[in-house]
């Protein structure tokens, strides 16, 4: 597979995570299971292959995407369709980031996985269709980079003391949650409004994705895992707790889950391989 990186620019670099270019994906299975990640998502297919949902239980299509598609906070797992020889084109924004290019508050696209026009009318559709006649990833970075900046309206930027506890959040222990409450210069209610407006979740969710997170990095740097250290040290109440969160969030035990994938795998596991 051909995986490109984008290196990101001002001003958009403070509102995007990352922006990537892959091509002649081959995998080994046609369905993959997507954990929540705190972020949201434009995807843009350039290979001709629609893609698919997929009821997580039955395995039964539930949607069909193609061309661009937005992709919203998702509370817990989701599956999609893997297709050989795929090309995409990834935009990924920050936790806070996406609400200055969609101009409306982040929580209407929770749960959600819809057609990018219905979020950005027919220029996004455009603009796909100029990325896809264009030869080089660092060409279509260039166009998707041009169309961000047109979109990005910065008086929509989310306030420094959002900002503040958003890293308050992501860097303190559980523990200390009701201590950055308590820390934000407004109320409990200004903070969850603000929070669902910039990043779609309620602070206290938000952090439940951060912590499941850290957990899929903490066990897929080792091979042997004591899980009560695991638990302790992302701060659950006791191991129970743990192993009922992490099977909310994949679906999987994490025990058979660290047996069943590599490393190279960070959010996206197979499920028919």
């Amino acid at each position: 597979m051909q995986f490109t990186p984008h290196q990101l620019t001002p001003p958009t670099d403070q509102f995007l995570a990352s922006i990537f270019h892959f091509k002649d994906f081959t995998p080994d299975h046609s369905i993959e299971r997507v954990v929540p990640t705190g972020h949201v998502f434009i995807v843009f297919e350039l290979d001709g292959f629609p893609r698919n949902t997929y009821d997580n239980e039955s395995l039964k299509p539930t949607a069909t995407f193609s061309n661009v598609w937005v992709t919203g906070m998702h509370r817990n797992y989701i599956s999609v369709s893997a297709h050989q020889k795929s090309e995409m084109l990834v935009i990924q924004f920050k936790p806070y980031g996406a609400y200055p290019f969609v101009h409306f508050p982040i929580e209407q696209l929770n749960e959600e996985v819809l057609p990018a026009e219905d979020v950005f009318g027919q220029e996004i559709v455009a603009l796909r269709e100029k990325i896809v006649a264009l030869e080089s990833p660092s060409e279509k970075f260039e166009s998707v980079e041009q169309w961000l900046r047109d979109r990005l309206d910065v008086d929509k930027k989310p306030p420094e003391e959002l900002l503040s506890a958003l890293e308050q959040l992501s860097s303190q222990p559980v523990a200390k949650f009701n201590q950055v409450i308590e820390e934000y210069p407004h109320t409990k209610k200004h903070l969850i409004d603000q929070c669902k407006k910039y990043i779609g979740l309620t602070p206290k969710y938000f952090q439940r994705i951060l912590r499941f997170n850290e957990i899929l990095q903490l066990i897929q740097k080792k091979e042997s895992v004591s899980w009560a250290q695991i638990a302790y040290q992302c701060g659950y109440a006791d191991q129970s707790h743990f192993i009922k969160e992490f099977k909310h969030f994949s679906g999987f035990n994490p025990s058979g889950f660290i047996k069943q994938f590599s490393q190279d795998e960070k959010n996206f596991f197979p499920l028919d391989r």
